[in-house]
């Protein structure tokens, strides 16, 4: 495997050398290197998966591709990988589906709060390709498209010193939510008020007290070390919202029709470890964040936030009719599989 150091790379991007990173391999020598990028840690499930990807990839092509894998935003940020991606200058990254509505609008369904009844329903739409085509495909004229989902669990509030136990405790408190329209629309309805920025410097603003608090899966408490920081984890489950593979749309369209079978297999691939690797790994963070850093989980009532939120889909629906068959079809997985009785609250 060839090392390519970062600074290398973004002068290829962006000095001009070649359109693509084809031309920076090429002048290395040999295969053609596949640069993919993402903003989790090395031990984080997705890059685990990503490096089933890489050695699936160069067991079946090494003569010809060699993938670099790089983690922990080493790229950039995910908004400056996924315009690295748009353009050609990597050929992959994991975007999170906040970001890409601002590249199509249709992923802003992805990003509605409780459009999903339950881990199961929403596992089961996004498996469904009539339910993921319209999305995945619409950003094709931007230069890229998705070529599958990861599960990034369900997203909760969790704060440093205000334990969440209904909407009103978000009343007056700073919250760090993804660069996206939807999210601050939603904690502007819930009360709260919204602080978008990058995921690296969250946990020095928690620490520093500039937020209150912030909204994640509960590997962000123990991967990211926010656990340190905020004692309460709030169970209101108000999105569950995919992380995407995007890629290239020259690369892809530059690969034999053999080799786009492999590379769909190996997409595939990246899916499935990923949610092995998930389901393992929450796991894993549940029990250090409750048993080392002392955080204590909470289990609200939901339906309040749901009441305050849900009209926000007819508002995008009414703007968007064409994505309301895939809300229709969503709803059928929602009524399929229903929510599990939520524990009780420890107020």
């Amino acid at each position: 495997m060839k090392t390519i150091s970062p600074p290398f790379l973004l002068s290829c991007a962006f000095l001009g050398i070649s359109v693509s990173l084809s031309g920076c391999a090429a002048a290395l020598g040999g295969r053609e290197i596949i640069y993919v990028g993402h903003n989790q840690a090395s031990d984080h499930p997705t890059n685990l998966a990503l490096l089933a990807f890489e050695e699936y990839i160069e067991d079946k092509l090494g003569d010809k591709y060699d993938v670099e894998v790089y983690p922990s935003e080493l790229l950039g940020s995910q908004t400056d990988m996924v315009q690295l991606t748009q353009t050609g200058a990597i050929h992959i990254c994991v975007a999170s589906n906040s970001i890409l509505e601002t590249f199509s609008e249709n992923y802003t369904l992805f990003n509605m709060p409780y459009l999903f009844s339950s881990s199961q329903a929403y596992h089961a739409a996004m498996d469904d390709p009539s339910v993921t085509g319209p999305i995945f495909e619409s950003t094709k004229s931007a230069g890229f498209q998705a070529v599958t989902w990861l599960d990034a669990g369900t997203r909760n509030f969790y704060t440093v010193s205000v334990p969440i136990h209904t909407p009103n405790d978000l009343k007056g408190l700073k919250i760090r939510v993804q660069q996206s329209p939807t999210n601050v629309q939603m904690m502007r309805l819930l009360g709260g008020s919204a602080t978008p920025m990058s995921f690296g410097e969250v946990y020095t603003a928690l620490q520093s007290k500039v937020i209150d608090g912030a909204e994640n899966n509960e590997m962000a408490l123990t991967s990211n070390g926010h656990g340190d920081v905020c004692k309460y984890y709030s169970y209101d489950m108000h999105q569950m919202i995919p992380d995407i593979l995007v890629a290239n749309n020259r690369f892809l369209d530059s690969l034999s029709r053999e080799e786009q079978k492999i590379f769909r297999e190996g997409f595939r691939l990246v899916n499935q470890v990923e949610r092995r690797e998930w389901t393992k790994a929450v796991e894993d963070a549940r029990d250090k964040a409750e048993t080392v850093q002392k955080v204590q989980f909470l289990y609200p009532d939901t339906r309040p936030f749901q009441e305050i939120c849900t009209p926000m889909h007819q508002d995008f629906l009414s703007g968007h009719p064409d994505i309301l068959p895939v809300y229709q079809k969503i709803q059928e997985y929602n009524a399929e599989y229903p929510p599990a009785p939520e524990q009780e609250d420890t107020k």
